[in-house]
C-alpha cells in the first residue's frame, strides 16, 4: 500500500473519530450551569444510532488497514479506548433501557427468521416422511386398541352405578326420591332423637352417609402385605380402640347378651361386627330402614379405611378372606348386594357383585352363583356373554346350573334384540333353544323344582314332572345338588315372564321327543354331569341357601330369647364398666310410639323389657298394645 493513500485513510479515521468525541468538560460544566442543561436525556440515543449507521458504512477494508496501522501506534490506541469509554458511560447512563429493547428486537428477529428456516426444514422433513408417519401412528393405535381390550377386565366396576341413590334418581326421577329421603330422614331423626351434631361427612362412594351418623373414628386403616403378578394384596388394620371393642363384643356374644352388643356402639359406633349383629336383629324384627341404616355405616366406615392404593375399581387389588380382619367386608357387600336387590336397584347390585369377585378370586361368598341374576335384571346381556367366555373358572361357566340356564336366557333376549333392529346373526353362536336343551339334559331336575317354585300350574308341566327323565329332584350329588337349590331360590323370578315360559315349553318338548328317539343322549349327558362334578362331599355347604333368598329370613319367638340372652349375663363386659341399664337395678322404660308391632311383640316376651307398667307410668296401654299385637300375631 502506498504512503499517499494510506494518509488517506488515517484522516478519515481521524475525522470519524471526532465525530464520536463527547464535549469537553468544561464545556459539559457550563451546560451543567446553564438553563439548558436540563435536556432530554433519549436526545443522545439519536445520535448514538446516527454514529452507529456511520460505522456501519465504512468500508470493511478500511477498517483492517486501520487495524494495521493501530498496532504501531499504541499512544493513540488508549487516548481512543479513554474516549470511546467516556462516550458508552454516557450513552449507557442515558439510554441504557432503549438500547435493551433493540437487542431485544434485533434478537426476535433473528430468532424469528431462524424459526421460519427450521419450520420450513420440518415441514420439508414431515412432507417427505407423512405415508411412513401415517402408516405408523395406525399401527400403533391399532396395537394399543388391542391391549387395552385384553387388558381390561370383566370384573371392572363402573362406578356410576355404584351408588343406589343415583340408580334410584335414574329410574323414578330426583323429585320423587328427594321426598322420600326427607321423610325417612324426618323418621329416623324422630326415633333416634334428633342429630347428634353438625359435621362434615367424608364423601364416599358405595354409600351416601347421613347427617345424624357419628364422626369416623379412624379405628380402622389399611395396610398393603405385598405386590404379586401385577396385583396388590392388602388388609384391613384394627386400631387399639377397636381391639377392645371387638374383645367386649366376643365376650357378649358368647354369652348372647344382646344389650352388651348394644352398648359397644354407644363408645365405638362403627365397630363392624357389631352393626352387622345389629342388622340382622332389625331385619328378624321387620325393622328394615334401621337394618339398612346399621349395613350402610359399616359401608362408611370400610371405605374410609381404604388405602390409597385401594381403587377397587381396577380389577388388581386382592383382599383374601383368610385374613380375619378383611371378612366384614365381604359380609357387608353381600348384604348390601341383597339390599339393593330387594329395592330394585339391579344395576348398582351388579356392580357390587363384580366387586366382591374381584376382591378374592376364591370368592368365599358365593358371588359367582348371583351375578347371572343381576346381569339378566340390569338387561347387561352382552355382557354376561362376555363374563362367560373370559371368567377365569377350573371348570366351564356353562356347566354351572345357573350359568346354563342364565346363557340361555341372555342368548333369548339377545335374538328379540336382533329381530327388532333386522340385524342377521351370522357368528355361528348357538341359539337360545339348543342352549336351554342343553341345559335341560345336563340339569334335568331343575325344571320339577321350577314348576313347584315359580309356580307353573297349566296341566302340561303336571304332565311332563311325571316324565322319567325330569321325575328326580335330586342328582345324588352333593355339590349339583346345592347349587341347583340356590339356582332356584335365586333365578326363579325370571321365569314369571311369559316368553321364557313359551321357550321352556317348546325347548322341553324337543327334549323329550330326542331322549325318546335316543336315550343314549341322556347316559352321555350323565357321563358329562359326574365328570363335572365329580367329587362325593359338598363343597358348597358353607354356602347358605337362604342367602340368597329375596324372602326375609324370621325367627320365632322362642329362638328370639336365645338370640338376645338374659338380663345381666353379659353385664361385667360392657365397655367402660357402663350398663345398658339404668342403675340400681331397674331396667329401662321403652316407648312404643312408632314401633313395629312385630317388634314390640318380639321385645315383650323378654323378662327385663319394661314399657312402664311396673311404675304405672303407660302400664295400660302398653298391656293394651302387647294384647293387640298377641291377637294379631295369632
Amino acid at each position: 500500500m502506498s504512503g499517499r493513500l494510506l494518509k488517506k485513510i488515517l484522516k478519515e479515521q481521524e475525522a470519524q473519530q471526532q465525530q464520536l468525541q463527547p464535549p469537553s468538560s468544561e464545556d459539559e460544566d457550563r451546560d451543567s450551569h446553564s438553563p439548558d442543561s436540563k435536556k432530554n436525556p433519549f436526545d443522545l440515543l439519536g445520535n448514538d444510532d446516527n454514529d452507529e449507521s456511520d460505522d456501519q458504512a465504512v468500508p470493511e477494508s478500511d477498517f483492517q488497514s486501520a487495524a494495521v496501522d493501530a498496532q504501531s501506534r499504541g499512544n493513540s490506541e488508549e487516548q481512543e479506548k479513554t474516549l470511546l469509554a467516556s462516550t458508552l458511560e454516557v450513552v449507557s447512563s442515558s439510554n441504557h433501557k432503549p438500547r435493551k429493547k433493540k437487542k431485544k428486537r434485533e434478537k426476535k428477529e433473528s430468532s424469528h427468521h431462524n424459526e421460519i428456516k427450521k419450520s420450513s426444514d420440518f415441514d420439508e422433513i414431515l412432507e417427505n416422511l407423512l405415508i411412513d408417519v401415517k402408516n405408523e401412528n395406525d399401527h400403533r393405535i391399532d396395537h394399543h386398541s388391542d391391549i387395552k381390550e385384553q387388558t381390561v377386565s370383566v370384573l371392572q366396576v363402573n362406578q356410576k352405578y355404584l351408588n343406589a341413590e343415583m340408580e334410584l334418581r335414574r329410574i323414578f326421577g330426583s323429585k320423587v326420591v328427594k321426598s322420600f329421603e326427607s321423610s325417612q330422614v324426618g323418621s329416623s331423626r324422630h326415633t333416634r332423637g334428633g342429630r347428634r351434631g353438625s359435621h362434615n361427612s367424608r364423601k364416599t362412594i358405595l354409600v351416601t352417609p347421613l347427617d345424624h351418623w357419628p364422626r369416623w373414628d379412624a379405628s380402622l386403616s389399611m395396610e398393603v402385605l405385598e405386590a404379586r403378578d401385577g396385583l396388590n394384596h392388602l388388609r384391613y388394620v384394627h386400631s387399639l380402640s377397636y381391639v377392645q371393642a371387638q374383645r367386649a363384643f366376643e365376650a357378649a356374644k358368647a354369652t348372647h347378651d344382646f344389650n352388651a352388643v348394644a352398648s359397644v356402639l354407644l363408645y365405638h359406633p362403627y365397630h363392624l361386627d357389631s352393626l352387622l349383629t345389629i342388622a340382622e336383629y332389625f331385619k328378624i324384627v321387620g325393622e328394615h330402614q334401621m337394618a339398612a341404616d346399621a349395613i350402610g355405616k359399616c359401608l362408611y366406615a370400610l371405605e374410609c379405611a381404604w388405602h390409597h392404593l385401594f381403587p377397587p375399581w381396577q380389577g388388581n387389588i386382592q383382599l383374601k378372606y383368610n385374613h380375619e380382619t378383611n371378612r366384614p367386608l365381604f359380609k357387608t357387600l353381600f348384604i348390601h348386594m341383597n339390599n339393593l336387590e330387594r329395592r330394585g336397584c339391579h344395576r348398582s347390585a351388579l356392580e357390587v357383585c363384580k366387586l366382591l369377585l374381584s376382591l378374592d378370586v376364591d370368592d368365599p361368598m358365593g358371588a359367582m352363583f348371583c351375578v347371572d341374576y343381576f346381569a339378566l335384571r340390569a338387561e347387561e346381556y352382552s355382557w354376561l356373554e362376555d363374563f362367560s367366555e373370559k371368567y377365569k373358572s377350573d371348570n366351564s361357566l356353562w356347566l354351572f346350573p345357573n350359568f346354563s340356564f342364565s346363557l340361555a336366557i341372555c342368548r333369548f333376549y339377545l335374538e328379540q334384540e336382533d329381530r327388532q333392529k333386522d340385524v342377521h346373526d351370522n357368528d355361528a353362536k348357538s341359539s337360545s333353544v339348543d342352549l336351554l336343551k342343553q341345559a335341560l339334559m345336563l340339569h334335568p331336575s331343575v325344571l320339577k323344582k321350577l314348576v313347584t317354585k315359580v309356580p307353573l300350574k297349566d296341566q302340561f308341566w303336571l304332565k311332563t314332572v311325571k316324565h322319567w327323565f325330569f321325575r328326580s329332584e335330586n342328582m345324588e350329588i352333593p355339590s349339583l345338588d346345592h347349587l341347583i337349590s340356590i339356582y332356584i331360590e335365586r333365578n326363579y323370578l325370571i321365569w314369571r315372564f311369559p316368553g321364557l315360559q313359551k321357550l321352556l315349553r317348546d325347548t322341553v318338548e324337543l327334549v323329550i321327543e330326542t331322549i325318546e328317539t335316543n336315550r343314549s343322549d341322556a347316559e352321555d349327558w350323565a357321563c358329562v354331569r359326574k365328570e363335572a362334578f365329580a367329587s362325593t362331599k359338598n363343597e358348597y355347604s358353607h354356602l347358605l341357601v337362604s342367602d340368597f333368598s329375596d324372602s326375609v329370613a324370621s325367627i320365632s319367638p322362642e329362638n328370639m330369647q336365645q338370640f338376645m340372652g338374659e338380663p345381666g349375663i353379659g353385664g361385667g363386659v360392657l365397655v367402660q364398666d357402663q350398663a345398658a341399664n339404668p342403675a340400681g337395678g331397674a331396667h329401662a322404660v321403652r316407648n312404643v310410639a312408632d314401633r313395629s308391632a312385630l317388634a314390640v311383640l318380639v321385645e315383650s316376651i323378654l323378662p327385663w323389657v319394661n314399657y312402664g307398667g311396673e311404675d304405672g307410668d303407660g302400664g295400660e296401654d302398653a298391656e293394651r298394645f302387647n294384647a293387640n299385637a298377641q291377637d294379631n300375631a295369632d
